[in-house]
């Protein structure tokens, strides 16, 4: 089967994650860690790199084997023979994708733009013949989003959107690119075994058993860039939108939203891309009497979202060859905290698993 052509916007852990994952996989196709090892035919050794792009100095210009180990990035490195060494990492507009903090930290952390002039990301798309773009953005980046789906559209390539800025979930953007005859899915990947998920199975088990939740939270810690990036409370607008959402839809309406709080709280350096995070759960139980529930969970946090981008991409590009346009619903729900439409997850797989059949 042909190979699915990407692109990655953000040479961040993520994309570190993805990569070597790519290459893990090429080399251990019956190792663990997938949630399916084939998608309409697609495996996961069957997505190619033609394309990345970044800001940072470090990044830009070099090839996106050497890219993904350079600094800031801390995520664990599990396999070294990465593919994407024919690739050089291409300089993409900066708009509002470097937060202005990010320069007040230590020197590893210290972010400086390359100084070049930003390629045209609508005309690179095409020349690398990209058929999926995945955005690794950090959050808050809206215009610089907006930006890539703008050049998504007008190249015809597909958006696979992991970040909590709102553009397959948003109306407007979702008539656009059904318009355009292109798929899409979005917004902000949800991890493999994450807080979220974690988070919204709690939610339902009690709801499924009779409990009435009464308040529940979740904090979060870590000390990759994208903590650090979310000191900036300016930025977390629609990440604490996407997170709150995502567990709300699971509590059957009868939670107060002063009663719940879901977001990061604080960049941990020496965490690098270990994520921890406490949850709360208070209920009432048969006769009123109250339940407490506590949990730490502690994850690698970019290996977590790559074992899940897989399966985005690969439907992504099952929509392609099937000639769908816009949202890609079944999809979205399972992979992404902020979907169009929200859904169990169990309801969820089973429709993400009939559309990869269909």
């Amino acid at each position: 089967m042909a190979s699915i052509r990407i692109a990655i916007v953000g040479v961040g852990n993520c994309a570190s994650a993805l990569v070597q994952g790519l290459g893990f996989y090429g080399r251990f196709p019956a190792a663990a860690g997938l949630m399916h090892r084939r998608i309409g035919g697609y495996t996961v050794d069957d997505i190619e790199i033609v394309s990345a792009f970044d800001i940072d100095r470090r990044k830009v210009g070099c090839k996106l084997s050497d890219a993904i180990f350079a600094a800031p990035n801390n995520t664990t490195v599990f396999f070294r023979k990465v593919p994407g060494s024919r690739v050089t990492v291409q300089m993409g507009p900066v708009l509002d994708g470097c937060p202005a903090h990010m320069g007040e930290f230590a020197p590893r952390e210290r972010f400086e733009p390359a100084r070049r002039s930003p390629v045209d990301v609508a005309r690179a798309l095409r020349r690398s013949g990209a058929q999926v773009l995945v955005n690794y953005l950090p959050v808050g980046s809206q215009r610089a989003t907006e930006h890539y789906a703008r050049a998504c559209l007008q190249a015809g390539v597909a958006l696979v959107n992991c970040v909590p800025v709102f553009i397959v979930s948003d109306m407007r953007w979702a008539r656009r690119f059904t318009q355009r005859g292109l798929p899409c899915v979005g917004d902000d990947i949800k991890a493999q075994v994450g807080a979220t998920i974690t988070h919204r199975t709690l939610v339902r088990l009690l709801r499924e058993r009779g409990m009435k939740l009464e308040s529940t939270y979740q904090l979060n810690v870590g000390g990759n860039t994208d903590f650090l990036n979310m000191l900036a409370r300016s930025r977390l607008a629609s990440k604490k939108i996407s997170k709150t959402q995502a567990v709300l839809s699971e509590s059957g309406g009868t939670l107060e939203p002063g009663q719940i709080h879901v977001g990061p709280s604080d960049y941990v350096p020496f965490l690098k891309d270990n994520k921890v995070c406490f949850l709360r759960l208070q209920a009432r139980g048969f006769g009123g009497v109250p339940m407490d529930l506590e949990l730490r969970l502690s994850v690698e946090d970019s290996p977590n979202s790559a074992g899940v981008v897989v399966d985005a991409i690969r439907c992504c590009k099952l929509g392609l060859d099937r000639k769908l346009a816009g949202p890609l619903r079944p999809v979205c729900a399972y992979t992404m905290k902020h979907p169009p439409v929200q859904m169990p997850d169990h309801e969820a797989r089973l429709a993400l698993d009939a559309f990869a059949q269909s």
